[in-house]
């Protein structure tokens, strides 16, 4: 069974490793098997995992909803951590929308969809730089004291609006791309979060697939897979990113394991205040996960892989310029 972590100091205790369940639903193709979904979401519970992340604008709404039918009768036993932070009209996204009307209207609408009557962990998914963050937290924590939700969190969120936030309504947890393939927390973000007891919450730690060595050229994805305009993905970045990840690959065949376990045994390594979200759809993938869990990594070899993949070593901007613009850094 999975040890279990504490993120921040009001006392939120999840499973080291939780499930990203955005994949069950978009961004990754077009082909969804609920079934299986369903039944790795049971697996789950069943190795130890108790924290479950969704969202929203996942579908959207659907991931939600389905993350709320599989785990109704075990909700005294799991953490679901879903987020606000979007407008959606006709299916689609239309731009950052944190107004506190707009948080209360998207709190009601999830607890709805997850068929509860408390959000374990609420994250604001994007900062919106027309909210106070001063308002957004104050709203979250009217939330917490409704009994509506148990735990605040920020998403992407930069250091300036983390403290900020933190001074109106305690944080636990920030959820944010962090992993040997993405270093930008190192140096400030992850200081702070330490400074102000803030837990830690990485998506995409296995590098959208470079660190597992299973990435494919972005022609070799679908229309519907973000991978087809990842810049990371295409030509030129693209082999040059899967050479930098040759050093993972090398300690997994000294360790017996796989990329991927190497990836989040690093992960894992770097503090108890770190719960990684490696996102799957599939039961093989997650055992694999999992298994990450039982993986030691010495100072020797954490060492070997923070030399191997310095920032500068990946090739390519993390997202497309739009998406960017979407980070508070």
């Amino acid at each position: 069974m999975l040890n279990r972590r504490t993120l921040g100091r009001q006392g939120l205790e999840v499973s080291a490793l939780g499930l990203g369940c955005m994949g069950m639903s978009q961004s990754y193709g077009d082909s969804f098997d609920e079934t299986e979904s369903i039944a790795t979401l049971h697996r789950a519970i069943e190795l130890g995992v108790n924290f479950f992340d969704t969202a929203e604008v996942y579908g959207p709404f659907v991931n939600e909803e389905l993350v709320g039918r599989v785990l109704k009768g075990k909700r005294e036993s799991v953490v679901i951590a879903t987020k606000f932070g979007f407008g959606i009209r006709d299916g689609k996204t239309v731009g950052v929308d944190s107004r506190p009307e707009h948080i209360r209207e998207v709190t009601d609408a999830s607890l709805r969809r997850l068929g509860t009557d408390h959000i374990d962990l609420l994250y604001q998914h994007r900062v919106d730089p027309r909210v106070p963050i001063e308002d957004v937290a104050g709203t979250v924590g009217a939330l917490v004291r409704e009994g509506k939700v148990r735990f605040f969190g920020l998403s992407e969120a930069g250091a300036a609006n983390i403290r900020r936030a933190h001074a109106t309504h305690p944080v636990s947890a920030l959820q944010s791309e962090y992993s040997l393939w993405e270093r930008n927390l190192e140096p400030e973000i992850i200081p702070l979060l330490r400074e102000l007891g803030v837990g830690l919450v990485p998506f995409s730690p296995l590098g959208r697939g470079f660190l597992t060595g299973m990435a494919k050229p972005a022609e070799e994805y679908s229309e519907s897979d973000f991978r087809r305009r990842d810049p990371r993905f295409q030509r030129g970045n693209f082999e040059a990113n899967m050479r930098a990840a040759d050093a993972v690959r090398e300690i997994a065949r000294e360790k017996a394991a796989t990329p991927g376990q190497i990836a989040l045994a690093w992960l894992l390594a770097k503090g108890d205040d770190i719960v990684p979200i490696p996102g799957t759809k599939r039961r093989k993938y997650l055992e694999e996960n999992v298994a990450a869990a039982g993986i030691a990594l010495g100072a020797q070899d954490m060492a070997r892989l923070d030399v191997a993949l310095p920032p500068e070593a990946v090739s390519g901007p993390r997202y497309t310029p739009q998406m960017m613009a979407m980070i508070d850094r």
